[in-house]
């Protein structure tokens, strides 16, 4: 067993003396290598030297939008203008939708369309609210946005309390375990039932 280790060790050793001339040459060849394979690259590449990749950080990905023109973009709102105009006369403006802010929520609403508040309202049952505060109407080819609100001469929304009634009874419970202490609550929420009687929109926008 001696013997067959101590012939391993020395081939070992034999394999280590041949190798170990040829390595500096390998190195040597590498060095060398190296700096003209870079060298050619610089000469090959063709890329300025302020040259900056296209990047969402050098270049924003919105097209660049050209200089601001006063008449321009006033043709343009006129000529808006105008079709909108023309659509509210001839009333081919389709089923108006409207946004409303009512009772701290906005609404999307639309000509027969019912809404549930959660609370009551002064009105009685059978009264024609209007809705005055109106961010947004809009038609089948238009669409007109207030900033925040659009005036009470140009919308006006229209609606009738159907109902006032209240919630279904819903339960509140807690309960501590190990400390013997529980506490139910019943919750009864009020609620006014709104129907939307008409969107109307002014016949000619100034």
């Amino acid at each position: 067993m001696a013997t067959g280790l101590n012939r391993g060790h020395g081939m070992l050793r034999v394999c280590r003396r041949l190798c170990s001339p040829l390595q500096p040459a390998v190195t040597k060849q590498t060095r060398c290598a190296v700096p003209h394979i870079t060298r050619c690259q610089r000469e090959k590449s063709t890329v300025p030297k302020g040259y900056v990749p296209e990047t969402s950080l050098s270049r924003p990905p919105w097209p660049e939008l050209p200089p601001y023109d006063k008449e321009t973009e006033e043709q343009k709102h006129q000529a808006v203008v105008e079709k909108v105009n023309g659509l509210l006369e001839r009333r081919e403006h389709g089923r108006l939708f409207a946004v409303v802010h009512f009772a701290s929520r906005q609404w999307k609403v639309t000509s027969e369309d019912l809404i549930q508040i959660e609370n009551h309202i002064e009105a009685e049952c059978g009264d024609r609210i209007q809705l005055e505060k109106v961010l947004l109407v809009g038609g089948e080819n238009f669409t007109l946005i207030g900033k925040p609100l659009l005036r009470h001469d140009l919308v006006r929304v229209e609606a009738t309390v159907v109902e006032k009634t209240e919630s279904w009874p819903m339960a509140h419970m807690v309960f501590w375990k190990r400390h013997r202490f529980q506490k139910k609550r019943t919750i009864v929420q009020p609620q006014t039932l709104l129907r939307i009687n008409s969107i109307e929109v002014s016949p000619t926008l100034v």
